[in-house]
């Protein structure tokens, strides 16, 4: 019975308490009440503190959608995550494009040029494909998972802090509004006059009492004023108190920009890492596809369909003449075949940029003339390249001989 007493005082408080913060909230929206400010610093922290959440919302938001451009993807992701649970592991772009590339070359055959590119380019992309994965994965434990701490965790934290501070606030606000009302009730009650009427006039009788009346319960407001002056005091202590404890929250938000900008580095480097890495394998794709000999592809364009009967006999047949390209790749094998052939030498023009492997490689550039050679016993897709002091092997893909 005692508990029950006990329950319905605090709730009968807490709904006094409640209703007094609803009344002081009113008349200060409707300007009929002061509003207790905080002080500028405070403010200033306040703002500071919404800014970051807002814009690391942004961020992580826009990160997420650059590294999983799926939608459906990330709303699964974000499903298992709030279940606790691991996400099943999915083939990404790349790597499904690299797996349908190496099947094609398997059917096409890896003996094939054809093939063999598809082989080659499927499993750069397989490569590219676990790249991505990796900077997918350590974005999100560097970079992503801080952010969302700091939503989820920090911010959520100074907003319940920032709410108690409101409720003290206009708790504060209500009990200066009832000592200022106490101390008008005084001042009202001292001016007047309850000296009792002379005349024995009914009316003038009734006036009286009710004058009296009036002074006490003015008198009782006036009772007030020390209870009143001890609200405010205790009022003021815990707001005072509560602000303490937000300013030492929010003045935090530095240390987090700071520790912030160290996951912000990570996602740089994580990527930077990313970028490299794909850049090498294109690279070493490039080099690979460039080896292949120029005959095998030039074989490859060769039309080997025959003609139609015809009735005239004036008119050519199209498709046994090969392709232009077939024509000028033959041309340029049996041109490198002769230098190859012969101890000599000859001007090239170099047809694309090609950066060395290795010190035994010569780097080249688009467009520049170079002197070419063969020596004994060099692979048939190398010649050896001089640029004034400067030799090694270059490719004879990238390579056009000179008149």
């Amino acid at each position: 019975m005692n508990i029950m007493d006990f329950n319905v005082k605090k709730l009968a408080a807490d709904a006094g308490t409640f209703l007094s913060r609803a009344v002081q909230f009113t008349e200060e929206k409707l300007g009929q009440a002061e509003k207790t400010e905080l002080d500028a610093h405070l403010e200033n922290l306040l703002s500071k503190a919404e800014c970051t959440k807002l814009w690391t919302e942004k961020i992580m938001k826009q990160t997420e959608v650059l590294l999983q451009p799926n939608p459906n993807a990330r709303i699964e992701e974000f499903v298992y995550e709030k279940l606790d649970r691991k996400a099943p592991s999915r083939t990404n772009n790349p790597e499904l494009l690299g797996q349908y590339m190496v099947d094609s070359g398997s059917e096409f055959g890896p003996g094939t040029a054809y093939g063999n590119a598809l082989i080659k380019c499927g499993e750069t992309q397989k490569r590219i494909g676990a790249a991505d994965r990796e900077l997918i994965q350590t974005a999100a434990i560097n970079f992503l998972t801080p952010l969302r701490n700091f939503i989820e965790g920090d911010y959520k934290t100074i907003t319940k802090e920032r709410k108690l501070l409101q409720n003290k606030r206009l708790d504060l606000d209500a009990a200066k509004t009832k000592l200022k009302k106490a101390k008008a009730a005084e001042a009202r009650a001292a001016q007047l006059n309850l000296s009792p009427p002379d005349e024995n006039n009914i009316m003038v009788n009734v006036s009286y009492m009710l004058n009296l009346l009036h002074v006490k319960w003015l008198k009782i407001w006036a009772e007030e004023i020390s209870k009143s002056e001890q609200e405010v005091r205790i009022a003021q202590s815990e707001f005072d108190r509560q602000a303490e404890i937000t300013r030492l929250l929010l003045e935090g938000i530095s240390s987090t920009h700071a520790h912030h900008l160290r996951c912000l580095n990570d996602f740089v480097e994580a990527q930077m890492t990313y970028y490299a890495q794909c850049y090498q394998y294109m690279l070493d794709l490039q080099k690979q596809l460039g080896s292949f000999p120029t005959t095998v592809l030039a074989n490859n364009n060769q039309s080997s369909s025959t003609c139609a009967p015809s009735s005239s006999t004036t008119t050519p047949c199209a498709s046994v003449t090969p392709s232009l390209s077939s024509v000028s790749n033959s041309a340029a094998s049996l041109s490198f075949g002769e230098l190859k052939s012969s101890s000599g030498s000859r001007k090239a023009r170099v047809l694309y940029d090609y950066d060395a492997a290795n010190s035994s490689e010569l780097s080249l550039l688009a467009d520049e003339v170079i002197m070419v050679y063969s020596i004994p016993g060099m692979d048939s897709d190398w010649l050896m390249g001089e640029r004034g002091n400067q030799k090694g092997k270059v490719p004879i893909t990238y390579l056009e001989l000179l008149n």
